[in-house]
């Protein structure tokens, strides 16, 4: 093969770097994509009025964080290794190695590194959804990808003092710790900080059960990040050829990225499989979002060891990681008392160190004592920097009120209040498949038509008709009151308990009841029309046969007045 390629004048150097730059910008690429992932695991996770923002954030967290990154970040990370590692410091070097690298290629590289610190960046929005400020998020991502994610990267990867550490060095392949672990622990400082949501806890301390609006959502959102993942590790086996001497050879893939693809398969697999049995232990069920969060776990504690671990470390490891987060979870949720709302610190945090510190157990070159005490050295001083630096941020808006929104804006949604938008429009326009009301008067009371009531509809009264009905019946109601001449109504979402049956519900193992069902209550006000037609045609078009359908109410309105022009009285109806 190579042969043939000398003879045609190719040169293998310049073959292999260009199919390793298309790998690294393939796997980039994959890891990028990760972010969809996110947002729609963050979004399943969060109540329908916190959707939009938090869709926003996860956009925000790659559009200010990769500019953050490439103006100071990747430099901070080249400057905070030599002052660490002892290889000297070039400030100047140091950016322009960066801004204006001598090979463009080098930004190759360098978008690489950014997609790993955007993605620690992101996680932290799991963990204080539904109350953080937007502008106290946006701003602690630009310090996290500009100072706070490149000390670490400087003092492990960019080749500071525990690069080399005790002659070993802190392993983490993939960035278990260094991204995950660090991004887990960031979240759970941020919630700690700006404290629970409101109505989280009572007052007695005892934790209230939040669900989150869509599984489907956390489940895809999930799939997809288990996708990206493969791009995490076995993307970082970046060299795919190597040149020397006129011969074409493969570079890292030949001892890495087969055992690579193994082992995070192997402990993604065993995540699931260990958070569906401690989920089946603790509540006598399998909770659908624990093992969702279960594989994420097992491919976080997997990514910094995964390249030098044995299989059957890989899948215990991930047994482990999957079975410690229903337990880390309720720890932190009912002990600490803190409002990790997409568990971020189970998922990310505790999972990421457990993959450092036991890697030594696993090893493919068996136990070692000195990479033991590297890696709990490692570990710690990654994640104090971190409480440390993300503290400081947190606290500081804190303190000038600009941590958290005010009580109204929570209990909004914001949705509204940050970004005034509605991720679920409630009540939409020209509803298809019958007729639309016009707000015009259907029947004129002038109408010479034969009536049975002798023309004095309801006594000659106003009469306000109350349906409260299931959501998904409210456009047949609509289409029903239209056509028995009574198109006016006001919607409103309700919710509320009568014939229909209690159930329980689930959150991550957690049962709650659910006593009060979503409703809609339509309201309607006639005149010169019959309340008994309005009441038929809703009771026709709402009915479904089963407990819950709802009920109508008739009731009299002493008076009604039109605000454009003052009518009162049936006129004004």
């Amino acid at each position: 093969m190579t042969d043939v390629l000398l003879q045609s004048g190719l040169d293998v150097g310049v073959l292999a770097d260009g199919v390793n730059n298309v790998w690294v910008l393939t796997v980039t690429f994959l890891i990028f994509f990760m972010h969809a992932g996110f947002a729609m695991l963050e979004a399943g996770q969060v109540r329908a009025k916190n959707v939009a923002n938090q869709l926003t954030k996860n956009m925000l967290t790659w559009s200010i964080g990769v500019v953050a990154f490439f103006l100071v970040g990747a430099a901070v990370s080249t400057v905070v290794a030599g002052l660490t590692g002892g290889g000297g410091v070039d400030i100047g070097g140091a950016f322009g190695s960066v801004i204006a690298p001598a090979d463009p290629t080098a930004w190759v590289g360098w978008l690489f590194s950014a997609v790993f610190a955007m993605t620690a960046a992101t996680i932290v929005s799991g963990a204080v959804a539904g109350r953080c400020k937007l502008r106290a998020y946006v701003t602690y991502t630009f310090l996290l990808a500009a100072v706070i994610y490149p000390v670490v990267t400087g003092v492990t990867w960019g080749g500071g003092f525990l690069a080399d550490f005790m002659g070993v060095g802190f392993h983490d392949f993939a960035g278990g710790m260094i991204v995950h672990g660090m991004g887990g622990v960031a979240g759970l400082t941020a919630a700690w900080v700006i404290g629970p949501r409101i109505d989280r806890y009572n007052d007695d301390g005892s934790a209230n059960v939040i669900p989150g609006h869509s599984m489907t959502f956390a489940v895809l959102g999930t799939l997809i990040l288990c996708f990206g993942w493969y791009g995490f590790n076995v993307g970082t086996a970046a060299t795919v050829f190597t040149a020397e001497n006129d011969t074409l050879a493969l570079g890292a893939f030949a001892s890495t990225v087969g055992r690579v693809a193994l082992t995070t398969t192997l402990a993604m697999g065993t995540g699931a499989l260990g958070a569906a049995g401690v989920s089946l232990l603790k509540s006598e069920k399998v909770d659908t979002l624990f093992v969702a969060n279960g594989m994420l776990a097992g491919l976080v504690v997997i990514t910094s060891v995964t390249d030098a671990v044995t299989w059957w470390g890989a899948m215990v490891l991930g047994l482990l990681a999957g079975g410690q987060l229903p337990i880390v979870f309720s720890f932190v949720e009912k002990r600490l008392k803190i409002d990790d709302v997409c568990a971020v610190y189970p998922v990310h945090g505790s999972a990421g160190a457990m993959g450092a510190v036991l890697f030594p157990f696993f090893a493919v070159g068996g136990f070692s004592v000195t990479q033991l005490i590297v890696q709990v050295v490692g570990v710690t001083v990654i994640g104090g920097w971190t409480i440390l630096a993300t503290a400081a941020v947190f606290y500081a808006f804190k303190a000038a009120g600009q941590a958290r929104v005010t009580p109204e804006h929570e209990r909004n949604g914001l949705d509204s209040s940050e970004h005034g938008v509605d991720t679920y429009p409630e009540f939409g326009f020209g509803d298809s498949g019958g007729p639309v009301a016009d707000g015009g008067m259907v029947r004129s009371i002038d109408d010479e038509t034969i009536r049975t009531d002798g023309g004095e509809p309801n006594d000659g009264e106003l009469k306000m008709i109350t349906a409260v009905v299931r959501p998904e019946k409210l456009n047949a109601v609509k289409s029903a009151l239209s056509e028995a001449g009574a198109p006016s109504l006001t919607v409103t979402n309700v919710s509320g308990r009568g014939s229909q049956p209690v159930t329980k519900g689930q959150w991550r193992g957690e049962e709650y009841t659910v006593d009060l069902h979503q409703k809609v209550k339509i309201e309607c006000v006639v005149a010169e029309i019959p309340a008994e037609d309005v009441v038929d045609a809703i009771v026709e078009r709402a009915s479904t046969g089963e407990p819950g359908d709802g009920k109508v109410f008739v009731t009299p309105v002493e008076d009604a007045a039109q605000i454009r022009t003052g009518t009162h009285g049936p006129d004004a109806v």
